[in-house]
C-alpha cells in the first residue's frame, strides 16, 4: 500500500512538473515568440543575414525600406534614404537602434498563432520622411541631431542625425569624416548640454527657494567662487530670476546653484528622466549623467549651469520639453504610428506653468518672437563649451499653437552659439511641420 502511495505521489509530482514546464513555455511563447521568429539564425526569414520579407513606411506611407526573397532596397529618393537613415536603420544590422533591427518581428510578420506570414508584415512610422528631409538639409553637413514630437499624443515626427550616408552605396570606414556614422545621435549619444540645462536648476529653485521671486541676482561679467571665476556671456547687472533665465546670465545661475547644492540639482536631473535610459517601442536610448559636484562649490555652481560632468541625451531632453508644455506630464514618445507611448507625471502642474511663462518671456525678451513667425514659441537655448574651444549649439523648447503641439531639441555638435545656429533650424523645421 506505501508503495502505491509513493508511486501515486512520484507520478502527481512529475505532472505537476510538466504542466509547470508548460506553463512556463506558453508564457515565454506570448512573451517572447516574436524575437524567437525573427531570430538572426531562423533561415526561414534571414536571406545571407538579410531580413528577407517586410516593408517599413512613413507616417504618408513613403516606402523607406523593404526586403523579399529576390531583392531589398531602401527609398527611392536620396535625400529621404540619407535623412531617415538612423530611424530605419541598415539591412546588415550595424545601426542596432533602427526599425529595421528594432521592430524585426513585426517585418516577419509574426503572429501566436500563424507563426510567421511568407509575404512579412509593413512597420509604419509616426515620422515625416519630408520633415526628416528638411531638418537634415538644415543641418548643413553638420554632425548634429533633430527631434520633432506632438507632446500631445506621443508621436515622433521628426529624427534625423547626422552623420549619415547613402545605404544604398556605404561608406569607406577609414574615412574619419564618417565617424560615428552608425549612431542615432538622437537616442544614443549623451552631449555637454550648456544652458538648456538651466531649467532643471530653475525647476529646482522654484520647488525649493521659498523668496526666489523676490531675490535680485548681480552680474559683472565674472562670479568669483573660493577664488575660482564663473565667466559669464556678458554684464548684466542686476537681474531678476526671469530676467536671469531670458539672458541666459551664468553668474545668476551660479548664484541659485550654490543656494541649491549639487546634490539636489542632481536630484532634479535624474528626476526628470535625464540621467536614466528609456524604452522607445523597446528601444532602450541611451542615459545622461549629472554627477553632484559635492561641497566643491564652483563645480556646483558649473553644474547648475549646466557644465561641469553634466552630460544630457538629445531625447531625453526632448521628453522634458514635453512634460513643461503638458503641465508637468510627459507623453512617452512613439516611433510607431497611431501607438500611444503612456503618461507620467514628472514635475508638478505650478513649476510646469512657471517654466513655460519664462520660456515665452526668453523669446519675447532675448530672442525676438519675428524670428518665429506664427509660432507661438516657448524656447532656451544652450551654448556648451566642449573644453577645446568649440560649443555644442542647442535650442530646445515647443509651441502652443491649438493644432500642432510640438516639442523639439536641435543639436549642432562644435557649432557654435545656440541661438545664432540652433534656432534657426528649429524655425526651419517647425515652419514646414505647422504650415507645410
Amino acid at each position: 500500500m506505501k508503495k502505491v502511495t509513493s508511486r501515486a505521489f512520484a507520478a502527481l509530482l512529475l505532472a505537476g512538473l510538466i504542466l509547470l514546464g508548460m506553463a512556463v513555455y506558453l508564457i515565454r511563447l506570448v512573451r517572447d515568440g516574436g524575437d524567437w521568429a525573427s531570430f538572426y539564425a531562423n533561415d526561414s526569414v534571414y536571406t545571407n543575414g538579410v531580413i528577407d520579407r517586410g516593408t517599413v513606411t512613413d507616417r504618408n506611407g513613403v516606402l523607406l525600406a523593404f526586403s523579399g526573397r529576390e531583392a531589398f532596397g531602401y527609398a527611392e529618393d536620396y535625400s529621404v534614404r540619407v535623412s531617415c537613415l538612423h530611424v530605419v536603420g541598415d539591412m546588415s544590422g550595424s545601426i542596432g537602434t533602427g526599425a529595421l533591427t528594432a521592430f524585426r518581428s513585426k517585418l516577419v510578420g509574426y503572429s501566436l498563432l500563424t507563426g510567421t506570414t511568407g509575404s512579412g508584415g509593413t512597420v509604419r512610422l509616426s515620422i515625416d520622411s519630408a520633415l526628416n528631409v528638411t531638418a537634415y538639409n538644415a543641418l548643413a553637413g553638420r554632425n548634429g541631431t533633430v527631434l520633432v514630437y506632438d507632446y500631445e499624443t506621443g508621436q515622433i515626427l521628426c529624427m534625423t542625425s547626422s552623420v549619415s550616408y547613402d545605404p544604398n552605396v556605404g561608406f569607406d570606414v577609414s574615412d574619419s569624416t564618417y565617424d560615428g556614422a552608425f549612431i542615432n545621435r538622437a537616442i544614443s549619444s549623451s552631449f555637454v548640454p550648456g544652458s538648456v540645462f538651466k531649467l532643471v536648476t530653475l525647476a529646482a529653485a522654484i520647488e525649493n527657494i521659498p523668496d526666489l521671486w523676490s531675490q535680485t541676482f548681480t552680474c559683472q561679467g565674472t562670479y568669483d567662487v573660493d577664488g575660482k571665476t564663473i565667466t559669464c556671456t556678458g554684464v548684466h547687472g542686476s537681474l531678476t530670476v526671469e530676467e536671469a533665465l531670458a539672458h541666459s546670465c551664468n553668474c545668476a545661475f551660479a548664484q541659485i546653484a550654490l543656494q541649491l547644492g549639487g546634490d539636489l540639482i542632481a536630484e532634479y536631473a535624474e528626476k526628470y528622466g535625464l540621467t536614466e535610459t528609456h524604452d522607445l517601442n523597446g528601444i532602450e536610448t541611451a542615459a545622461g549623467s549629472v554627477d553632484s559636484a559635492g561641497s566643491d562649490r564652483a563645480n556646483v555652481a558649473w553644474e547648475g549651469i549646466g557644465q561641469y560632468n553634466d552630460l544630457v541625451v538629445p531625447y531625453s531632453l526632448l521628453r522634458l520639453m514635453g512634460a513643461i508644455a503638458n503641465g508637468g506630464v510627459v507623453k512617452e514618445p512613439s516611433l510607431l504610428y497611431g501607438k500611444s507611448g503612456g503618461t507620467e507625471r514628472i514635475m508638478s502642474q505650478s513649476t510646469a506653468e512657471a517654466l513655460s511663462d519664462m520660456m515665452s518671456y526668453n523669446v519675447e525678451y532675448n530672442y525676438g518672437a519675428g524670428n518665429y513667425p506664427g509660432l507661438e514659441m516657448h524656447a532656451k537655448t544652450g551654448t556648451a563649451e566642449f573644453g577645446d574651444g568649440t560649443s555644442h549649439a542647442w535650442f530646445a523648447g515647443f509651441i502652443t499653437n491649438p493644432d500642432a503641439p510640438l516639442a523639439f531639441v536641435v543639436l549642432v555638435e562644435h557649432g557654435g552659439g545656440g541661438y545664432a545656429v540652433a534656432s534657426p533650424i528649429a524655425n526651419t523645421v517647425l515652419q514646414q511641420a505647422v504650415f507645410g
